[in-house]
């Protein structure tokens, strides 16, 4: 009798049984006829016979050779993957000033295929996205204090008056916000008070430390990415420029007493910088100096990062955290708006927890979690005029969570939620609200300014120009990240090669997801990028200043998630798809070249290439205040010291800012010359050596004196200044 083919059956049980250990196909034994069935003790007291196989233990005729050495080959290398990977390098890498845009373009477009036709054999695949929670939870509140918040809100708000905090009105504001958060709060069912836990771990007699590998990685992320945003903080930027002159000046009238909540200087500015460099000062020792704006904006970008860790891990896992974490910590363009000392960093700080919590609350079902979204959405509007931008943000996310079927069955409570998260929100706002209610010009000029306004129309349809400027800024990321040097390497890309290539190729993915599972969390994220850069993008009036990467500076929080999506997803690919001991090596060679290639050009765009800008951007107004400085050590007062202003040269409020008088401009103005004349005691000009009209004007006042060049120590060409010492009168 001919042999027979094996079935499929026998194919399948052979893959599941035999792939790991490549061992001949054998069919399992033949189950024992029909038959009465016995007591299990009966049954085991039957005799075996030693030469002849129980029924049960028959087997079947051998299926031909062929078909016994079966063996499932290997898994082929995710090599699609890879290659798509590196032409998505070339082609950023290309991106790269002066830039070849058509070259770049081709191997994206490689790239692009390659990818696809790895989704096709299921190579490249994203992680997945966190299972969603049921939880019934009551629509209930807590009567009492929620009835007690509502007077105790509105007192707060009538006392709000003067732009100023004041103890009482800062009381009845606390009080009105936690007496509504503890009416709404829900108490989880098994309660665990933070509290508790540490006092608990404070009381015991010994403490035991647990590190484990994961630890030691984590540790390791966190000192690399405080390197980098501290290292050389003192002098990189090196200067300040007039928005810090003005920041300094808010600073000193809180010292002062004028404890504002906004503060109009210079179309106006909400009041946490000023409070945290008040506390920087007193902390650090640093004074009303640039250094402890620069501190409190390099603390705030730090603070960022633990949000960003959540949010990975509620876009897929712990992994995804800690690279969002890495990347976006050494990444040259959150390094700079956090250390340039201006209120930059507050939006993302802010933008980061409010998206986080909106998030996980969704797909927990957790009121709490909106709670939390909410109180970060209201102190993130005390921060940077950018954040004004978030509130719609949360609509919309709600907006496309409602319109998906993840809402099913939870689109009443999701509408509850918002409205507490909206609610809560406005208790944070109050001060701002009255002051908003007050002087809604002011409040209002800032951010209406870039839309347009009489003195300063759009220039062409308002259709065309947002169009163009949504445009510049999406292209940003890999291109050109606009001209607005106090903050950025001008026209190159605001993200690296590596995170610029994983960027694109993430987004890539993420919609692709979309399209395939209609998550709505992958929309959100992908359309959460434009949204967080509209404070840029509507800058209609001014189309040059877009893109700025200090107004879109809250997208740097999903841009960084893409990045690190992509890159997870590829690493576990190369993990899973080669041998049990080769591919987690490749794996951890793949992202070791690939973290140590984004590290270096970072450093390089930050320390080298930022710096070197700047200083030739910025003047050296340190130099100038410690001859200012060193001029009232010797000679007992700095009060006969000037600076003559000069068009487009220094800030004279900077100088008085190194020379440790923060509230003084140095400005002495031509007309003024004469008035000096009546004044005793050795006397001070500096004076730009361009300015000849000037020098010859003082000279002719002071024959006496005497003229010399301070040469920059900068070395870069027009940063000299002139100095006309005068000694007194005989």
């Amino acid at each position: 009798m001919p042999n027979e083919e094996p079935s499929i059956l026998d194919y399948l049980k052979s893959r599941l049984k035999f792939w790991e250990r490549g061992e001949k196909l054998e069919l399992p034994p033949e189950p024992p006829p029909p038959g009465p069935e016995l007591p299990r003790k009966a049954a085991a007291a039957l005799p075996v016979s030693e030469n002849k196989p129980a029924p049960a233990r028959r087997k079947r005729a051998p299926l031909p050779e062929a078909a016994q050495e079966v063996a499932v080959p290997p898994r082929p290398w995710p090599w699609r993957s890879l290659l798509a990977l590196a032409l998505a390098l070339a082609g950023q890498r290309l991106f790269e000033p002066p830039g070849q845009a058509a070259a770049g373009l081709y191997l994206y477009a490689l790239s692009a295929a390659f990818l696809g036709w790895a989704l096709l054999r299921k190579e490249w695949s994203l992680a997945d996205l966190p299972a969603s929670e049921e939880q019934a939870e009551p629509l209930t509140i807590r009567r009492l204090p929620f009835i007690l918040s509502i007077p105790l809100a509105v007192l707060a708000f009538l006392l709000f008056t003067n732009n100023l905090f004041t103890p009482l009105n800062v009381t009845l504001w606390a009080l009105a916000t936690l007496a509504f958060v503890w009416s709404v709060w829900l108490p989880h069912v098994h309660p665990i008070s933070i509290w508790n836990r540490l006092r608990s771990f404070f009381t015991q007699r010994s403490w035991q430390l647990n590190l484990t590998r994961w630890g030691l990685l984590v540790l390791a992320v966190a000192v690399l990415v405080t390197f980098y945003r501290v290292y050389r903080i003192n002098s990189v930027p090196a200067e300040p420029f007039s928005d810090h002159a003005e920041k300094l000046l808010d600073v000193y009238d809180v010292t002062q007493g004028q404890t504002h909540i906004f503060f109009p200087r210079n179309t106006g500015r909400e009041a946490i910088q000023m409070y945290l460099t008040v506390a920087v000062a007193w902390i650090f020792g640093t004074g009303l100096s640039f250094l402890s704006l620069k501190i409190d904006t390099v603390l705030a970008g730090l603070a960022t990062m633990p949000f960003l860790y959540l949010l990975g891990k509620e876009f897929g896992n712990k992994r995804i955290g800690l690279l969002t974490v890495l990347f976006a910590g050494i990444a040259y363009w959150p390094n700079v708006i956090s250390r340039v000392g201006l209120r930059f960093t507050l939006y993302p700080l802010f933008a980061a927890p409010t998206l986080y919590y909106l998030i996980r609350g969704l797909r927990t079902h957790s009121r709490n979690d909106f709670i939390l979204s909410g109180l970060f959405l209201g102190m993130g509007l005390h921060g940077y005029t950018s954040f004004r931008i978030m509130p719609i943000v949360v609509v919309i996310a709600v907006g496309l969570y409602l319109l998906h079927r993840q809402a099913q069955g939870s689109r009443r409570n999701a509408v509850v939620w918002l409205g507490v998260l909206a609610v809560t929100s406005l208790y944070v706002f109050l001060p701002l609200a009255r002051y908003w209610q007050e002087n809604p010009d002011i409040f209002s000029m800032r951010a209406f300014s870039r839309l347009g306004t009489p003195q300063n129309p759009v220039v062409g349809p308002i259709w065309q120009v947002f169009l163009s400027n949504t445009w510049n800024a999406l292209r940003m990321f890999n291109w050109d990240d606009g001209n607005i040097w106090v903050h950025s390497v001008t026209h190159r890309p605001a993200l690296d090669v590596v995170s610029g290539a994983l960027f694109l190729l993430g987004s890539l993915l993420i919609l692709i997801r979309y399209v395939r599972q209609r998550h709505w969390v992958d929309l959100f994220l992908l359309l959460s990028v434009p949204l967080l850069q509209l404070p840029s993008i509507l800058s209609l009036a001014f189309p040059a200043e877009n893109p700025a990467l200090n107004r879109a500076a809250g997208a740097f929080v999903p841009a960084f998630l893409i990045v690190a999506i992509a890159l997870d997803g590829l690493l576990a690919t190369i993990s899973s798809r080669i041998g049990r001991r080769a591919g987690p090596v490749l794996m951890w060679l793949v992202a070791i070249f690939l973290v140590i290639w984004s590290a270096n050009q970072n450093f390089d765009l930050v320390f080298n290439q930022y710096n070197t800008e700047f200083l030739a951007g910025s003047w050296n107004t340190s130099e100038m205040g410690a001859v200012i400085k060193q001029f009232g050590q010797v000679y007992g007062s700095t009060d006969n010291a000037w600076v003559v202003p000069y068009a487009y040269w220094v800030d004279t409020r900077l100088p008085g800012v190194w020379a440790g008088i923060p509230n003084r401009d140095f400005a002495l103005w031509p007309q003024d010359f004469t008035k000096t004349q009546n004044i005793q005691g050795t006397k001070l000009f500096i004076i730009k050596p361009e300015d000849n009209a000037d020098v010859q004007a003082l000279e002719k006042l002071y024959p006496q004196g005497v003229l010399s060049t301070f040469h920059s120590a900068t070395k870069v060409q027009g940063k000299d200044f002139l100095i006309l010492f005068v000694p007194p009168a005989k």
